[in-house]
């Protein structure tokens, strides 16, 4: 089978930069020449469009009822990715019932063939949909900033999925950090819980600067990466995207999209 990277971008909170991280790291990523699909998974409040700027006429909530497939959906973004836009602000598509999650999921066995990463923005919090798809993925990439509701959110979420879900390995990105040190010194309070209360093993694989140039860019509706390329948070995504690039694929079922659409049905069953 055609391996597929799967990688879940969370972090418990909202607002800690989360569909930021996943659309440029998408971008960069497709820079170093993977085909790259990014999935919107907030099923309610869906908003990559909206950051991209990108109007699409069909979303998931249309391959749910059956009136298109998916590869109707995709959506041409930034960079060359290209994009699964979400329902937004529709309280059926955040409450998605195991037959219609199954359902939704099963129609990604038919572009497996046209992508080497999916990319998944999951919704904030730790609901079900949300512990659903970072269960399914290979890989899950916490977005956290140095606040404490961030800290104890992205606690909260990696203590539900390893203790109900037997999720062990997660990976860790400080977000909005003001120097490098301060990204370690986040990744160390984090750890400091973890390794007192848990069984997981924490990566941390680098971080994202504060940098003006992300909120001009969002303002612009446009990725950071593609707007201002020599921005310190571009820069960094690129460091970002290499690393990613350099995780191993499972040589096992798991790396394939057919395991993860499987996995996912499952969790969404209970």
């Amino acid at each position: 089978m055609h391996p597929v990277q799967v990688i879940a971008v969370t972090g418990g909170k909202g607002g800690v930069g989360k569909s930021n991280v996943s659309v440029n790291l998408s971008i960069a990523l497709a820079e170093l020449g993977r085909r790259v699909v990014l999935l919107d998974a907030d099923l309610g409040l869906a908003n990559i469009d909206v950051l991209l700027g990108i109007t699409s006429k069909n979303n998931i909530s249309n391959v749910l009822s059956g009136e298109v497939s998916l590869r109707d959906v995709l959506v041409n973004g930034p960079g060359g990715i290209r994009i699964i836009p979400a329902a937004s602000g529709t309280q059926e598509m955040a409450q998605l019932d195991a037959r219609e999650h199954a359902g939704l999921i099963r129609a990604f066995s038919s572009i497996s063939d046209q992508l080497d990463v999916l990319v998944i923005d999951t919704a904030a919090g730790i609901s079900d949909g949300v512990v659903s798809f970072v269960k399914a993925a290979q890989e899950a990439l916490f977005v956290v900033t140095d606040e404490p509701t961030s800290i104890t959110d992205a606690y909260a979420l990696i203590k539900l999925l390893n203790r109900d879900h037997g999720v062990f390995r997660f990976r860790i990105l400080a977000n909005m950090v003001k120097t490098s040190q301060d990204g370690h010194n986040l990744f160390a309070k984090l750890t400091k819980v973890t390794d007192r209360f848990l069984d997981v093993a924490l990566q941390y694989v680098g971080s994202i600067p504060f940098d003006e140039s992300v909120k001009r860019s969002v303002q612009r509706q446009r990725a950071v990466i593609e707007a201002y390329p020599r921005a310190k948070a571009s820069l960094a995504y690129k460091s970002l995207a290499k690393k990613v690039d350099s995780w191993p694929l499972p040589t096992t079922a798991r790396g394939n999209l057919e395991f993860f659409v499987e996995s996912l049905v499952s969790t969404a069953r209970g």
